[in-house]
């Protein structure tokens, strides 16, 4: 039965797969004019995949394995498999195979119209499809089912057994002493030499040493590749197959080489789950905070560290020799951290990131929970960008149509990008306890130990453990804000003078 139930999975796991891979040939390749009938294929795609996952067979064959010694241990490898098949079951088995489809659909003709709507600064066009999208969504929280909010019913898709409320309170506390971090920032009228990452830097070459830079950090790229998009990402269309996408500006260095490194990150992740258990609990991600916290780290901790670029810095100037010749490594690291409040998301710096996240995470949850209008975005949007990040967007691509998020009806998804930056910084503090002098390390090439440490720690657990519980057990500690404000003061109370 065991085997039956393994061989369900990895076949239902194969169209899956090609799901991911149209997905991701929708967003890199795709003619314009087909995307109608892509958002069919996708369509019929995720109807087939869950009239899998909801099997009367399959609830039958979890039944009795639920009351076999095998399953008794849930962080077996069958009780793994068992409780977490289960768990999608329950929560499958609650969705109409027609609100399925549907939601597929609408997401893939949500996404042309919100590219076309963002270039074209077009909110009054999207706006009906985002309405269309909302409505799904909420129909889906009613599906679920869920105790206190909607919202609840959501954000469990992406972060197992997180609550609107406990994330609210963590983003709440994170927003206590990130807020003022990011004042004294402003007020300390030190300017960093951000005009560096603004030098003619040619796509071409960036594209080459961002490849260079990613495989030396372990991203294998005989399992996978990178590519161009419009909103970077990371997808995988089999057990050895991972989809990295960057998008490349010649005068912005920092877009292009930090989306390489983020999305490398999710790789790693990828490339590290057991093969073995492809498409089972045991060899997928724990959550999407989790898979956040491999892309922050390996974007942020590492790649914008000094002893990262004692290693790159030269390399660099070598193959963009023009733009840097005349630059000090000093220059060149204060350069890459530089923070200032800034209008997009993907671009904004370590400090204020999570004050864009937390904007996210207040209005969609007043969306799906019926206190905001989607008519009233664009001014609640540029309200809460003025008191929480401290700028104003001039437009509404720059402000509510800058992520892809919502056209594909991530609702839920934005907490998990604060959360990864929670766990990151606590990982890599214990990782440094276990390891020794990262930076040294860093700075002498050496990446493969803090790669080994996240593969024992993280990578081969797969969903033995939920995130809370992995996070108790790698650093002995819940979760906190603390490692990552203790980081952030740190960093960038040297950088800017008030240490």
């Amino acid at each position: 039965m065991l085997q039956q139930l393994r061989d369900h999975a990895r076949e239902t796991a194969l169209l899956a797969s090609i799901e991911g891979l149209l997905g991701w040939d929708e967003q890199v390749y795709l003619p314009p004019a087909g995307g109608a009938w892509r958002a069919e294929q996708l369509a019929y795609l995720a109807g087939q995949i869950h009239r899998r996952r909801t099997a009367p067979q399959l609830g039958e064959w979890l039944a009795e394995l639920r009351e076999s010694d095998a399953a008794a241990d849930p962080q077996s490898d069958v009780g793994c498999c068992v409780a977490q098949l289960t768990r999608r079951y329950e929560r499958e088995t609650k969705l109409p195979a027609e609100l399925v489809e549907e939601v597929a659909r609408v997401a893939s003709q949500s996404h042309h119209a919100w590219v076309e709507a963002r270039t074209a600064n077009d909110f009054a066009g999207f706006r009906p499809w985002l309405e269309r999208t909302l409505d799904l969504q909420r129909r889906r929280a009613e599906a679920f089912g869920y105790e206190h909010s909607p919202y609840d019913a959501l954000l469990d898709e992406y972060e197992p057994g997180a609550t609107a409320d406990g994330v609210g309170r963590v983003l709440g506390s994170l927003r206590e002493e990130l807020a003022p971090l990011v004042r004294q920032i402003v007020d300390s009228r030190v300017v960093a030499p951000s005009e560096l990452l603004a030098r003619s830097f040619p796509v071409d070459r960036q594209e080459e040493f961002g490849k260079l830079a990613a495989a030396a950090i372990g991203f294998d790229f005989a399992s996978g590749r990178l590519d161009v998009t419009a909103h970077p990402f990371c997808g995988e269309a089999g057990p050895a197959d991972v989809r990295l996408t960057t998008r490349y500006q010649e005068h912005d260095f920092g877009d292009g080489f930090y989306s390489i490194l983020h999305e490398a990150g999710h790789g790693l992740y990828e490339q590290g789950l057991p093969d073995e258990w492809y498409g089972l609990p045991p060899g997928e991600s724990i959550s999407l905070g989790i898979h956040e916290s491999q892309s922050r780290m390996w974007e942020n901790l590492v790649g914008r560290s000094r002893g990262f670029w004692r290693r790159f810095f030269a390399p660099c100037q070598g193959v963009f020799h023009e733009a840097l010749a005349d630059v000090e490594l000093d220059d060149w690291c204060f350069a890459v951290n530089a923070s200032r409040p800034s209008l997009i998301r993907t671009e904004s710096d370590e400090a204020t990131y999570n004050l864009h996240i937390i904007v996210r995470y207040e209005l969609e949850r007043a969306m799906i929970e019926g206190d905001l209008a989607v008519a009233d975005l664009p001014g609640a949007w540029n309200e809460a960008y003025a008191a929480t990040v401290g700028v104003t967007p001039p437009n509404d691509s720059d402000g509510c149509l800058q992520d892809v998020h919502w056209p594909s009806g991530a609702f839920g998804y934005f907490p998990t990008y604060s959360l990864g930056n929670l766990y990151a910084a606590q990982f890599f503090d214990q990782a440094e306890a276990d390891l020794g002098d990262l930076e040294a390390m860093f700075a002498a090439g050496e990446f493969s130990p803090l790669l080994g440490w996240l593969r024992e720690h993280i990578h081969s657990v797969g969903q033995r453990v939920t995130a809370s519980e992995l996070v108790q057990r790698v650093t002995g500690q819940p979760l906190s804000h603390e490692p990552l404000m203790r980081r952030l003061r740190a960093k960038f109370g040297e950088l800017y003078g008030f240490a």
